[in-house]
């Protein structure tokens, strides 16, 4: 079976002549959920524009499918990458929910009740079906980043592409994306997510690449997370879980398979009271003061220490 996505010598440079892209090669696989990491400026953002044909590149191939992006219609775009972008006013500007998320399937030219249908099913699956007389405009961000994603999942593309999708959200709206996104990820969805939020990214992706205008790596999340000379480099850093449990580390405590979940935090200190009859043992010993200061040059450009 063909990858959903192969990209392949990819360079794109602005009007200007400044390099964008340099010669990007990755490949997404059917159903995979993948995060496109890296600094600001990296060119995450103009890497997904080129998924959907509105920036095109100066060198390289695209293909969606096996087919090349280059030769496809508009028409036949937009059934197979939808884009949610991150500032949700970029996709709304019809007066109410409904319209606005009815605008792709009549585009798509696809008869009245498949439309409303499609509609129906796409702001159920957001949890804002309540919302479809209400003007988008006079909504929340949180409730606006819901209703653009509603607005491309009402198109039914085969892949989905998030720009910052939990980005300027409080923790319940943040909450209810990554939510939304797991249960795309369950359903076999294809999934190409940019984002800075790392606690998220274990959580929903199966893949990460790593970019800096060109790939600089990919790997699993555990991979791309537990190399701290590539994460320094690009200014990352790994999930706060993963943090905390190198500090428990720091004094004592067995941390071997570092747990990036809450879940994983979960099973990793129940596995630890049980095997240590109802108790964690944490000590101050002679390694202990270096073994900080090995996490604080590691972990050094972390606001939080």
């Amino acid at each position: 079976m063909p990858p959903a996505i192969s990209i392949k010598n990819l360079t794109y440079n602005y009007p200007d002549g400044t390099n964008a892209l340099k010669n990007i090669s990755l490949e997404i696989l059917k159903g995979e959920s993948v995060a496109i990491l890296g600094p600001n400026g990296a060119g995450k953002s103009t890497l997904l524009l080129h998924l959907n044909g509105i920036l095109k590149g100066n060198n390289g191939t695209i293909k969606i499918f096996n087919n090349d992006l280059k030769n496809k219609r508009k028409e036949e775009i937009i059934r197979e990458v939808g884009v949610v972008f991150q500032d949700p006013d970029c996709q709304l500007f019809m007066p109410t929910v409904f319209d606005d998320v009815a605008f792709g399937p009549i585009n798509m030219n696809l008869p009245e009740d498949e439309v409303r249908d499609r509609v129906c099913d796409a702001l159920k699956k957001v949890n804002m079906s309540d919302y479809k007389d209400k003007c988008p405009h006079h909504l929340s961000f949180g409730e606006k980043k819901k209703i653009s994603f509603a607005g491309v999942l009402s198109m039914n593309p085969k892949i989905v592409v998030l720009d910052e999708p939990t980005a300027n959200l409080d923790p319940k709206s943040r909450r209810d994306l990554i939510e939304i996104i797991k249960k795309l990820k369950n359903e076999g969805k294809t999934l190409v997510i940019a984002t800075h939020d790392l606690n998220a990214i274990p959580e929903i992706v199966d893949k990460i690449y790593v970019l800096n205008k060109t790939l600089i790596a990919g790997g699993t999340a555990r991979e791309i997370f537990l190399n701290t000379k590539l994460l320094k480099s690009q200014n990352l850093d790994i999930p706060e879980t993963g943090i905390l449990f190198e500090i428990l580390s720091c004094f004592g405590y067995d941390c071997t398979d570092l747990p990036l979940t809450a879940d994983e935090a979960m099973a990793h200190l129940t596995k630890t009271l049980v095997t240590e009859g109802g108790h964690i043992h944490l000590h101050l010993h002679k390694h202990t003061h270096d073994k900080i200061a090995e996490f604080k040059k590691n972990r050094g450009h972390h606001p939080h220490i």
